[in-house]
């Protein structure tokens, strides 16, 4: 009974939390002038104009395709990198220096270079992606294969189990909500690293969006490109935090 009454009251508190931010943003804009901060009807009518023109369209699209491209090429990588580094320790001890050292730097940084290196079209784009991305794949993989028990180990090779099956009917199963897990942390700095690339080596996309409306001070378009990806970023969460759990419910990712 008690658990109805919390999934009855959800949708109230979320209506309830939305209108009061509404009413927040708009007192806000009262304070000021629109230059700063637009209310809300300025940037909804900011929102239904780059509708119509298709440009916030264009722009989701394209910035999409680059996130899910660079994100997906990440996890590739950054997968089977992590599980190596896990199980097999001298692997782990050479590449734990590169890995610790080039995380802290960030995408941002080589922005200038993978545009000497790789043009300024989409591969460089692309590759910073991956570049936010593999660490964090990396790390989460590596935790969960050093997560599996010894005993579950030595017990499965008692039983005749060969490395190759060990590996993927042991270590692998086990370690597929870490895996899960970093992929879904690497798609937020994924969001977080094409917006950078956009404003500074884009003519296209969200962040192309924020840096063409900031010099023509277009602060409501600024507004609506900041909504617009914090929805994608939602739906992007959601759309893979549901699909994991419906397909990999049998290795306990809930």
């Amino acid at each position: 009974m008690q658990l109805r009454v919390i999934v009855h009251k959800t949708p109230a508190i979320y209506g309830l939390s939305f209108s009061l931010f509404l009413l927040g943003w708009w007192y806000a804009s009262l304070k000021t002038i629109p230059a700063f901060v637009p209310s809300p009807s300025l940037t909804f009518q900011a929102f239904g104009e780059l509708i119509n023109t298709h440009v916030l369209s264009n722009a989701m699209g394209i910035s999409f395709l680059r996130i899910g491209s660079g994100w997906l090429l990440g996890g590739l990588v950054g997968i089977p990198l992590g599980l190596l580094m896990g199980r097999v320790r001298i692997i782990r001890e050479f590449a734990t220096p590169y890995i610790e050292f080039f995380r802290f730097i960030p995408p941002i940084a080589f922005v200038s270079l993978f545009l000497i290196w790789f043009g300024s079209g989409e591969t460089s784009r692309i590759l910073l992606i991956v570049y936010s991305t593999i660490f964090i794949v990396v790390l989460n993989t590596m935790a969960g294969a050093m997560a599996v028990k010894d005993g579950v180990i030595r017990a499965a090779r008692c039983l005749g189990t060969s490395e190759a099956q060990l590996l993927l009917r042991v270590i692998v199963p086990s370690t597929v909500p870490y895996m899960i897990t970093g992929m879904r942390l690497a798609m937020g700095s994924s969001f977080m690293t094409i917006v950078s690339a956009e404003m500074i080596s884009a003519n296209s996309g969200i962040g192309y969006i924020i840096w063409s409306s900031r010099n023509y001070m277009l602060t409501d378009q600024i507004f609506v490109a900041i909504v617009v990806l914090g929805l994608m970023g939602f739906v992007a969460d959601r759309s893979v935090n549901l699909t994991a759990k419906h397909l990999l419910r049998k290795y306990r990712y809930e």
